[in-house]
């Protein structure tokens, strides 16, 4: 077994309007330094469509009709969903690509045809509600992910860890009251989009590590240590889904936690460590925010190695 790679180039068709900076460079970048030699045993596929009813896992189905009626046409122009969020002719399919992305990695690391896998997708989910779409976002990926293996394969606990340099305000609310979902989150506040404080617990099966602007590598690796890594082996998931946002970086223009590619090496390390303590090393990573292009491409390669070292 290996690592298996998700992603279309339909994910590339999802453009926000110029000088937006979650841009399909971005998958670009990641998708030139995946190309090197060194990673050419990944396996390769394309992210399939995902099924309209799965969506209904983390969303109502009046919130997925309304997204779909406010799509564009091929020829159609930008629509703003908030300020930030905006849907172009191309963002339906990438967005039903995203969540077909982490679908599919479900299949493969729960039936055993991959150790791991890592979604390199676009438009990002963990801002996205159950009932709003926000910060980029549309759909939950990782979220439906979660909820797609417990009712597909029967597993019993679901954790998302997430390290994106702002709150996965998303996934949070809709785990919010179900025990059997973890979600555990290191981030930068004050921050968008203002979530993510210590009391917000859940059923006790929320952990957040709000991290300041400037603190770093030292302080990241102190909040997983205490917070975030004792709280994922108490909770003992049977698949761990992590939401991969490299806008920590320190080279990033929307966060200042001045965070290096090392520590993105590092914590994914802990995480592989504890999936194969308890999860049979069942990794499904996805990808969130990363907005400078240098720092995301390298930092994304990373934690891809890592992933490969375990499934190797």
């Amino acid at each position: 077994m290996t690592t298996l790679l998700l992603s279309h180039p339909a994910c590339l068709r999802h453009d926000m309007g110029l000088g937006h900076p979650e841009r399909p460079d971005r998958l670009r970048a990641i998708e030139r330094e995946l190309a090197a030699p060194e990673f050419g045993t990944l396996i390769r596929h394309e992210a399939p469509i995902a099924d309209l009813g799965l969506l209904e896992l983390a969303h109502p189905r009046e919130h997925i009709a309304m997204l779909h009626e406010a799509a564009p046409g091929d020829d159609g122009d930008l629509i703003a969903i908030d300020a930030d969020t905006v849907m172009g002719p191309g963002t339906w399919e990438a967005a039903l690509r995203s969540v077909g992305a982490g679908i599919a990695a479900v299949d493969a690391v729960m039936s055993g045809r991959a150790h791991n896998a890592f979604c390199a997708i676009r438009p990002p989910g963990h801002h996205a509600e159950s009932r709003r779409a926000m910060g980029f976002c549309f759909f939950s990926n990782a979220a439906i992910a979660a909820k797609y293996a417990r009712v597909a394969y029967g597993a019993e606990r679901v954790a998302v860890i997430d390290f994106d340099v702002h709150h996965g305000n998303g996934t949070q609310e809709i785990f919010w009251a179900d025990r059997d979902l973890f979600y555990g989150s290191t981030h930068q506040m004050p921050l968008y989009p203002g979530t993510g404080a210590v009391s917000e617990t859940g059923v006790g099966n929320i952990c957040n590590a709000p991290l300041r602007s400037g603190d770093g590598g030292r302080l990241f690796k102190q909040a997983c240590e205490t917070r975030i890594l004792p709280a994922l082996r108490n909770f003992s998931p049977d698949l761990l889904v992590v939401s991969a946002g490299f806008d920590a970086h320190h080279d990033d223009p929307l966060g200042g936690l001045e965070l290096v590619e090392a520590d993105f090496r590092w914590i994914t390390e802990k995480l592989v460590e504890i999936a194969g303590r308890h999860c049979k090393g069942r990794v499904v990573s996805m990808l969130e925010g990363g907005y400078d292009l240098g720092g995301l491409a390298r930092s994304a390669a990373e934690h891809v190695r890592v992933l490969m070292a375990a499934g190797a």
